[in-house]
């Protein structure tokens, strides 16, 4: 016996909807995050924004490879000037090319991190985000996912880091 169109059509329909569900992937998924991450800062997790003054930091892929960066995509870098728990030494001229990374530190809802971020006082009271002790910077002007900063002067890096930092849909 041969099946009407319409009858086609539910089948498709309803194994189209299983398939969906079954692979998580109905507009209603908890994490939002896809095992197969693209290039650029990944969409929301659908959790709640983080209090005003909340610094996101994640982990995002680069021409450089997996790199620490804010959810904007802004990749972050350490200065070989700094010593370890200490203020940031990139200050005046140097700050308005190098600004500080400054609030509450807050890993993204889809990272884990080998090392720690904290904070450290700046002259001016503002807390520096740290990894690890060291103080955190970005690039005035650099894009999303931009390391154009790694390596200049022997002193300003990326945070090198690894897939395995981040977690999906866990």
């Amino acid at each position: 016996m041969r099946k009407s169109g319409w009858a086609v059509a539910a089948a498709g329909l309803s194994s189209l909807v299983l398939l969906l569900t079954a692979c998580g992937g109905s507009s209603s998924s908890a994490s939002g995050n896809s095992s197969t991450p693209a290039a650029g800062p990944r969409p929301s997790s659908g959790l709640t924004s983080p209090a005003p003054g909340t610094q996101v930091l994640i982990v995002e892929r680069s021409n450089l490879g997996w790199v620490l960066a804010e959810a904007n995509g802004l990749v972050v870098y350490t200065y070989g000037g700094d010593t370890k728990n200490g203020s940031p030494t990139c200050t005046g001229s140097c700050a308005s090319l190098w600004p500080a990374v400054t609030g509450v530190p807050q890993v993204g809802p889809a990272d884990i991190l080998p090392g720690t971020l904290g904070t450290v006082a700046m002259a001016d009271g503002t807390k520096a985000i740290t990894y690890n002790g060291y103080p955190l910077y970005t690039l005035k002007g650099a894009g999303a996912l931009s390391t154009k900063g790694n390596g200049i002067d022997g002193k300003w890096h990326v945070i090198k880091l690894s897939k395995s930092d981040i977690t999906f849909g866990t």
